[in-house]
């Protein structure tokens, strides 16, 4: 059934190719509505429009195009075609650009190809994951299509991607439905199609089957596409930044359309508008989700570029690249060893050298800025004159004795309250220690689409899979840190913050990092609201650890001897329980791990406190750790006075809050 449904698609192909793809529309006077003919270099193709020779005047405007170098997109551009020639693409674009000959796609990346049919179905909906009907409508195998093209020469690339484009025109016109418009039209994706068609276009424009007939359809479906996104913006956050970018790069792109000048002063105003409102003054994004964070330093890297193909860049205030530049610093400053980031929110891993590269650019940019650079050389250049940090604006906190590989950092996120791609965890952290991430953060795993999907999305949300204190494993109510204290010193780091987490009930938490070595974390439950308290934590999915129970304690068992413990060390009883514990590192994909809770209740208005251990060490043999408040101890007050023997070795930990 499968070579049968394939031999048919390939029928199909090689039909295609013979015969052509699609009837041309014919070309008139109004083919040319959204062109500038008074647009320097048109000069022939307006004398031809003129003389109502408007077949001669297409293709003098195609020998334009063809011909034109002045317009630089940051990806493909004209004339390069001894890049591509006869080289390889990878396996993963000429995979995606030989399954679209066959109607194969493959819109979301967490996922595998789907079939779309010999008459592709574009309202084909195979997955009920929303993410993969909106970016079907994407349509990102079209330039590993044109990739394929430049380097085999092979035609069957841009007859199909024409036909696929003409195709795609003719069954998702807008007004067709109000569900195909809220899909296929969502100014989100058409913001993608106009960012990707001007690379798109260059990789194919010198083909003999891209006709001057199929120029006047392609430039008038991109000018409707792009002057369709400023009458329907997105209301704020990221889709608004990344719509506002594209519609200011395709003016940069085809400033010989009509429109081109006013969506340049569109996308403009909007960034410059918006990063005062979606960038804190510490320089995180507003939705606190590093990736995201990352994305919108390119969305106004991008836009910067483009402004400055126009010639506009002095649109842009000195003020819009020092925020970009302060950016890039709070990238760094939540960046581990490794240059992952936390998976805070809607968050993913991240490949390093791919992140190096980013740092690079961003190096070139500020190239006087020395812990960039230091990033951008993996080391081999640039410094830091700090270790820990507080982004205290946006709520990341990082804990920090080093900056190589054999550092150990905390990140920990106690911020406001933030947009859709954040989530009730404040208190949450990841600790990196000696090249191992012992605590990712749970991801997200998922976005949105039918019941069934939402359901898997808000298993992620749940606060009580973070590392951090519930109510009766509910969510927090309120995501609003107060910070409370901050201080750094060579023995002593220490964070408290407070969150209004539940109805009559503040969580306070204070994190130690004590001797630069390890973490004491000190969680208080204030108000009259009653329940069953837990902190939560969890771990890496190979970590293997050790419940002891008995001892409140938790450790794990790698072999190469770097290790955790994790111990509560609370005088009156807490109980030790395991929990259910997943992780998503790619979009669609989730393992099991060790999760586990210190549970205890709260049965009147009197605060409750956790007091937990975080220790790295080396070996297979836990550490002993016990602790004795000393007569000065306060917590009520803040005043903390204690005595931590560890192995027997006794230490003190004095802080008045007062100091």
């Amino acid at each position: 059934m499968i070579h049968l449904k394939k031999t048919t698609a390939l029928l199909f192909m090689l039909l295609t190719i013979c015969f052509g793809n699609a009837q041309e529309i014919a070309i008139n006077k109004e083919s040319f509505n959204t062109i500038n003919l008074n647009y320097s270099g048109l000069e022939n193709v307006k004398s031809l429009y003129n003389s109502g020779k408007f077949d001669e005047a297409a293709r003098e405007l195609l020998t334009y195009y063809r011909n034109r170098k002045n317009i630089k997109n940051p990806d493909f551009n004209i004339g390069d075609e001894a890049r591509f020639r006869g080289k390889d693409i990878g396996k993963a674009n000429q995979e995606k650009a030989d399954n679209a000959l066959l109607h194969q796609f493959k819109p979301q990346k967490g996922y595998g190809f789907f079939d779309y049919g010999k008459d592709i179905n574009w309202d084909y909906w195979p997955v009920k994951d929303n993410e993969v009907r909106w970016q079907l409508h994407r349509v990102t195998w079209w330039q590993p299509m044109g990739m394929a093209y430049r380097s085999s020469g092979d035609e069957k690339y841009a007859k199909e991607w024409i036909f696929q484009f003409r195709d795609w025109e003719k069954k998702n016109y807008l007004g067709r439905s109000k569900e195909n418009d809220q899909i296929a039209w969502r100014p989100l994706e058409v913001s993608e199609r106009i960012q990707s068609l001007p690379g798109t276009f260059n990789l194919f424009v010198a083909s003999p089957n891209f006709t001057p007939a199929f120029l006047l359809e392609f430039l008038n479906s991109f000018s409707k596409q792009t002057a369709y996104i400023p009458e329907h913006y997105s209301k704020e956050g990221n889709h608004l930044l990344f719509e506002a970018q594209r519609v200011l790069g395709a003016g940069a792109s085809f400033p010989e359309l009509k429109l081109a000048e006013g969506w340049r002063k569109s996308g403009i105003e909007i960034l410059n508008r918006e990063i005062k409102l979606q960038v804190l003054a510490d320089g995180v994004q507003w939705e606190l989700s590093p990736t995201y964070h990352i994305a919108c330093i390119e969305i106004f890297l991008k836009a910067y570029n483009s402004a400055k193909m126009a010639g506009l860049e002095k649109e842009f205030p000195d003020t819009y690249i020092n925020t970009i530049e302060k950016m890039i610093i709070a990238t760094a400053n939540i960046s581990f060893p490794d240059y992952s980031n936390p998976m805070f929110g809607d968050s993913w891993t991240s490949d390093k050298n791919a992140r190096i590269k980013l740092f690079a650019s961003w190096s070139k940019i500020f190239p006087d800025n020395e812990l960039i650079k230091y990033f951008a050389t993996d080391g081999a250049e640039g410094r830091s004159s700090y270790l820990s940090n507080a982004l205290s604006n946006g709520g990341f906190y990082t804990f920090r004795n080093g900056w190589n590989n054999k550092s150990t950092v905390m990140i920990l996120k106690a911020g406001p309250p933030a947009e859709f791609h954040a989530q009730p965890d404040n208190g949450t952290f990841e600790l990196w220690v000696k090249g191992r991430n012992f605590t990712p953060d749970t991801g997200c795993y998922i976005y949105s689409g039918d019941a069934e999907v939402t359901k898997m999305r808000n298993w992620y949300r749940q606060t009580r899979v973070h590392s951090t204190m519930t109510l009766d494993n509910q969510n927090m109510v309120i995501t609003k840190a107060q910070e409370n204290k901050w201080k750094t010193d060579k023995k002593l780091d220490i964070l408290t913050y407070t969150n209004p987490s539940y109805t009559d009930l503040d969580h306070q938490r204070s994190v130690l990092f004590i001797d630069q070595k390890y973490f004491l974390i000190i969680d208080k439950a204030i108000g009259k609201a009653t329940g069953n308290l837990g902190v939560h934590f969890q771990l890496k999915e190979d970590s293997k650890p050790v419940y002891d129970k008995e001892n409140n304690k938790v450790y794990t068992t790698y072999e190469d001897g770097n290790n955790l413990l994790i111990q509560s060390l609370n005088t009156d009883k807490v109980i030790l329980n395991e929990e259910e514990g997943k992780v998503s590192y790619v979009y669609a994909k989730e393992v099991t791990r060790p999760a586990f809770v210190f549970e205890k209740p709260k049965k009147d208005a009197t605060t409750q406190q956790f007091i937990s251990v975080v220790y790295p060490f080396d070996g297979n043999k836990a550490p002993q750790i016990t602790i004795q408040p000393n007569n000065d101890n306060d917590f009520e007050k803040g005043n903390i006075s204690l005595t931590i023997t560890i192995d027997g070795k006794k230490s003190q930990v004095k802080i008045n809050s007062t100091k």
